[in-house]
């Protein structure tokens, strides 16, 4: 790909000087002179450094390999949110894998990571994992030894005894909540059996009362967007370590009308990640949005970053691959309800068959570099232009990302928090103290 070098992005009295193409980066000074040149200091630092940074986003980008596994135990879900990306039909009608069927998955898996040097990840995901928390609690049971675990829920399903065995197994949790307020977060987290999740969350994060392996999901509606301050300060107060604030994903057509402005949706995030790091700087405990910190990391250290949404390729038949009820293996969930993305069934097909399948290779071919405005954006590597499903459904997945100016005013709010040297307060505490300078004036 043809190489573009440094170019300036003058803000108030600051100067950011990137190279968008191995987010080889610096801040300085301008003054009242915006046309201030490059510091001399810089660009021979960025000389010496280019060829090293070229080499390491690279091979992050296009060589990283498979290192999570997303198995949807079930197709049936007891709640009825407006957005899921998974079809009606299916999480109504849906079948649920049997105990034998997981055990098959899980040990076919086992086999192809086995010799590799770190243990693979397996996430129990949508549309609710925990209806059929029986097999999935002795599968973790019989294969702990062979993988990390993480399970995704709404939580209406979480018991004390639940949350005991995930603290006990050291299993990473996410549980969704939208809202600060019973009757906001219901509206968009419904349950026709409970009216909604807010009442069994709040309380199964209490019960976690400040475990690690802890995670809230919030999406982002035009219904909450107000809300996501308030949404930190609760989040903090009841000691939840991290939470992710994503953009609701337009996959399926129900959660197209729930779009927020993408001013305003930066506005309130930018708002939430304020309140993030007065609530962490006034107190002993730590809030993170691991969305943002994501973010940080794409900046000060790009290769560090774990969510793979935010770069391309994604991580989508790439790094991970998502195994439905039936067996079909997608590149993500979000490709549940878009059947020609199917790269095989696990119960017939390898592994190695999905990952080489033309969908997965087609996810894996889109780049920034070949979408218009990406391929000249200096955000470009930074923000990823997600998410491929989302557009594919819009219409073709080969164009710059629905909330583009919402990225655009987050990314240079993380710069300005960076030159502020507020890192610290954004990451969590082990992934800080583990950053090392590889360039630095």
């Amino acid at each position: 790909m043809q190489r573009k070098g440094l170019s300036c992005v003058n803000t108030e009295e600051k100067q950011l000087v990137l190279d968008a193409d191995n987010v080889f980066w610096g801040i300085t000074s301008t003054g009242n002179n915006p046309d201030v040149l490059i510091p001399r200091e810089m660009v021979s630092l960025y000389e010496k450094m280019k060829a090293r940074c070229d080499r390491e986003l690279d091979s992050f980008r296009f060589t990283s390999g498979l290192t999570a596994i997303y198995i949807d135990p079930t197709d049936l879900c007891n709640a009825d949110c407006p957005y899921c990306y998974v079809p009606v039909k299916t999480r109504k009608h849906g079948r649920s894998m049997t105990e034998e069927e997981l055990f098959f998955i899980l040990e076919k898996i086992a086999e192809y990571f086995e010799g590799k040097t770190k243990k693979a990840v397996i996430i129990f995901h949508a549309s609710e994992p925990l209806l059929v928390k029986d097999i999935i609690f002795k599968a973790i049971e019989k294969f702990k030894k062979h993988f990390y675990f993480g399970i995704q829920t709404n939580g209406l399903l979480l018991e004390d005894e639940d949350i005991k065995f995930i603290k006990d197994n050291k299993i990473g949790i996410g549980i969704s909540l939208d809202a600060s307020r019973p009757a906001l977060n219901n509206r968009s987290r419904f349950s026709a059996t409970h009216g909604g999740n807010f009442n069994k969350v709040i309380r199964a994060i209490e019960s976690f009362n400040g475990y690690e392996g802890l995670n809230v999901i919030t999406t982002i509606t035009k219904l909450n967007v107000t809300n996501l301050p308030s949404m930190v300060r609760l989040l903090h107060k009841k000691k939840v370590p991290c939470v992710l604030i994503n953009p609701v994903r337009l996959t399926q057509k129900n959660a197209r009308s729930l779009r927020p402005d993408d001013k305003l949706m930066a506005k309130y995030f930018i708002g939430a990640v304020k309140e993030a790091i007065r609530c962490s700087m006034v107190s002993r405990h730590k809030i993170v949005i691991g969305n943002f910190a994501n973010v940080i990391l794409a900046i000060i250290a790009p290769t560090a970053r774990r969510l793979m949404c935010d770069i391309s390729p994604c991580g989508g038949g790439r790094c991970f691959l998502t195994i439905t009820a039936d067996g079909d293996m997608v590149p993500c969930g979000e490709f549940i309800g878009l059947k020609r993305f199917r790269g095989g069934n696990i119960f017939k097909d390898s592994i190695d068959h999905a990952m080489a399948s033309r969908p997965f290779k087609e996810i894996r071919s889109r780049i920034v570099e070949n979408i218009a405005e990406c391929d000249t954006c200096t955000l470009r590597n930074i923000c990823g232009a997600p998410c491929p499903a989302e557009l594919h459904a819009l219409g073709g997945m080969h164009r710059k990302a629905v909330f583009c100016e919402f990225y655009k005013e987050v990314i240079n709010y993380a710069f300005k928090l960076i030159g502020e040297g507020k890192e610290k307060y954004l990451l969590r505490k082990d992934g800080f103290a583990n950053l090392n300078y590889q360039y630095k004036l």
